[in-house]
């Protein structure tokens, strides 16, 4: 999507959006409200000042930061906390920690939101009275049988449902509104916590007030995939629809509130009732509030809530699914992640299916609903990891806003505001470390290692690469493809070279090519793959360094488009051919007669950790953790999309700090010896 039409707002763009960016920003009414009473003696004071939190949440951080500013930061239209990072990249280089921790905690989020949301719906079949001794262990069969079911499908694509989860997502959102509105004129104090007032009283004067800003907090945890996939929906179809969206959310936590205020505030308003036998048998709820959310579902309509809640709840897994596949992608492209073998199962754009990724999240998701057992366990663990992540987006927004060169007061007091939103819920989220929210940050902290290992790796490398002027070897390297008392190694031979000036070329190519045994050629091509800070730039330069002896490409990618070289390179060649820059006839005598086409032989240049270096202790335990990693990860050839069958890897030792040998002495034989 372009710049030109990011605003345009559509009634298909609409439903899409509903359907794929406001899962899990949308089920949070399953859980925040019990989050935020649990434990604690329903009042006014906690109900209204609970709703006022999450009213100027929802306003604060979710509609100001990410709608009205942070969906601003488009990188040809498409956003994420990567887009981001692309986009600023240049100005300081340590921003790129902030974006790895923000990558590592929305693929930690990926992990928790799958089971939180799936088994707060299943959870409501307790309130169904013909299932209300439904054990928890039959819960927890049915959220892994429901995510075995999603994590199996991901390999065949989501085009063919795809287009049923506007529809349904629709349905949720209306059902949410119409859930509220049914209770508000019980209680109609609820539209009180519209003021600000509340708010502040809950967090200063309540006991323990302020922690309860780590159950507020789920209710905007979903924020950031509005600015993730800005690319698929566009800025105009977010912003509308996400006044329906807020509309109806607001609805239906006005509704829990005032159901709450009226069933039960009576009985903690008058703590003699609770004595009274007549009041309790009147009020048979007043101190068993399981989840408010079912509760004030009418009895007929419960079991139609419960599935439309699962459904929204596999839609809000299924976005952030998708959602992890693509920031693994962009990682990837970035240089911030092993190489992992990537499927395209349906030609629908953007999609994919990363395998190494779905049996990450099917594990961990299965983890997490085997450890903490009940949505409410969930809820413990639930919000510290992406505190982080918001706080990385303000930091990257804040570095935006300084290159489009907005007023630096403006910029202090953006940052002042939102740093100190962030860090009140964060601060408030590490109480649950103890509860659970060591889990997401052992996560979280995990998926960083190996982002930071990734890149530390690569920068210690650098050390090594020795690049030489292709010019100084042309005499060479042409008097070696004339040598016919050579052997030929291949009619076309095709390099991948990391080399961005196109006068340069890697000091080990050339010893490939001319030292030990030397590979004669007819054609020599060096293939360089550029990654732009553009998302979805796809195109090619040629040069011709001698003409039909040696060809240089240099294929352009935005960081979102996949280096499929094989398919590449070769509408390359066709162009060149049709262009007639090139003759790829074989050169061989009897197949140059019947016009046959030479062969292609691409050769990949493996590294290995030599033993002959000597790093400090911290180096060489992150290049022997990255080598590890690459042991793990997908060949180079099958990264780039190479077939196997035109492929030759060659490894060479990787020196980047030489052992001395000092110590090494000669002793000489004396003459009577």
């Amino acid at each position: 999507m372009n710049n030109l039409n990011i605003n345009k707002v559509t009634a298909a763009g609409l439903l899409i959006a509903l359907g794929i960016i406001y899962g899990d920003i949308g089920t949070s009414p399953l859980y925040v409200f019990s989050a935020v009473i649990n434990g604690k003696p329903i009042s006014e004071a906690l109900i209204l000042g609970g709703l006022s939190c999450i009213i100027w949440t929802l306003t604060l951080q979710t509609t100001f930061k990410y709608v009205v500013l942070t969906l601003r930061a488009d990188n040809k239209g498409e956003g994420g906390i990567f887009s981001l990072y692309t986009l600023v990249r240049r100005q300081r280089k340590w921003l790129v920690f902030p974006a790895m921790l923000g990558g590592a905690a929305l693929l930690a989020d990926g992990m928790i939101t799958p089971p939180i949301s799936i088994t707060s719906a299943i959870e409501g079949l307790k309130n169904i009275h013909a299932m209300n001794e439904i054990t928890e262990n039959t819960i927890i069969i049915i959220v892994l049988i429901i995510l075995c079911v999603l994590f199996f499908m991901q390999q065949f694509g989501t085009k063919s449902i795809g287009n049923m989860f506007g529809p349904i997502m629709s349905i949720w959102f209306l059902m949410l509104a119409v859930l509220g509105i049914a209770h508000i004129p019980n209680e109609f104090a609820v539209l009180k916590a519209f003021n600000p007032v509340y708010a502040i009283q809950l967090l200063t004067m309540y006991p323990s007030g302020f922690w309860i800003l780590g159950a507020i907090f789920l209710c905007t945890t979903g924020a950031e995939a509005l600015y993730s996939d800005l690319g698929h929906c566009g800025r105009g179809n977010i912003r509308i629809s996400w006044i329906f969206v807020k509309s109806c959310l607001i609805l239906n936590y006005l509704g829990q509130g005032a159901w709450l205020l009226n069933r039960s505030g009576a009985v903690y308003a008058n703590q003699d009732l609770l004595n009274n036998a007549d009041f309790m048998s009147k009020f048979p709820g007043a101190l068993s509030i399981q989840n408010p959310f079912y509760e004030i579902m009418p009895d007929w309509f419960l079991l139609w809530g419960i599935i439309i809640a699962t459904a929204a709840a596999i839609i809000a897994s299924q976005a952030l699914i998708s959602g992890s596949f693509s920031l693994i992608s962009e990682a990837m492209r970035l240089n911030l992640w092993p190489k992992m073998k990537i499927h395209y199962p349906t030609d629908a754009k953007g999609q994919l299916f990363i395998p190494g990724v779905n049996t990450m999240l099917f594990l961990g998701c299965c983890t997490i609903v085997l450890y903490f057992r009940s949505s409410g366990a969930m809820e413990a663990a639930y919000g510290l990891a992406i505190t982080l992540c918001m706080l990385s987006t303000t930091v990257l927004f804040a570095n935006f806003l300084i290159s489009k060169r907005v007023a630096p007061a403006l910029i202090w007091v953006f940052l002042f505001i939102y740093i100190g939103i962030e860090s009140c819920f964060l601060i408030a989220n590490l109480e649950k470390f103890p509860h659970g929210g060591f889990v997401t940050l052992i996560i979280g902290g995990g998926l960083f290692a190996v982002m930071y290992i990734w890149f530390r790796a690569r920068k210690i490398k650098a050390r090594y690469v020795e690049f030489v002027r292709v010019e100084e070897y042309i005499p060479k390297i042409e008097e070696l493809s004339n040598d016919s008392t050579v052997p030929k190694y291949a009619t076309h031979l095709v390099y991948l070279t990391g080399a961005s000036n196109p006068k340069e070329i890697e000091h080990k190519i050339i010893h490939s090519i001319l030292r030990g045994k030397p590979k004669r050629a007819d054609i020599y091509w060096f293939v360089h793959v550029h990654t732009l800070d553009d998302p979805n730039t796809c195109e090619y330069l040629v040069e011709h360094i001698i003409p039909n002896d040696i060809i240089r490409v240099e294929f352009r990618l935005g960081f979102r488009m996949q280096p499929r070289l094989n398919l590449m390179f070769k509408k390359v060649v066709e162009d060149l051919v049709m262009n007639r820059e090139v003759n790829i006839t074989s050169r061989y005598e009897s197949q140059q007669r019947n016009n046959m086409v030479g062969d292609f032989q691409f050769i990949v240049m493996e590294k290995f950790l030599s033993q002959d270096n000597e790093l400090p202790f911290s180096e060489l335990l992150v290049m022997r953790l990255y080598f590890w990693l690459k042991e793990l990860s997908v060949s180079e050839e099958r990264s780039f999309g190479l077939e196997q069958s035109n492929v030759a890897v060659e490894k060479f030792p990787l020196i980047v700090a030489p052992a001395s040998n000092d110590k090494l002495k000669r002793i000489w034989l004396n003459d009577d010896e």
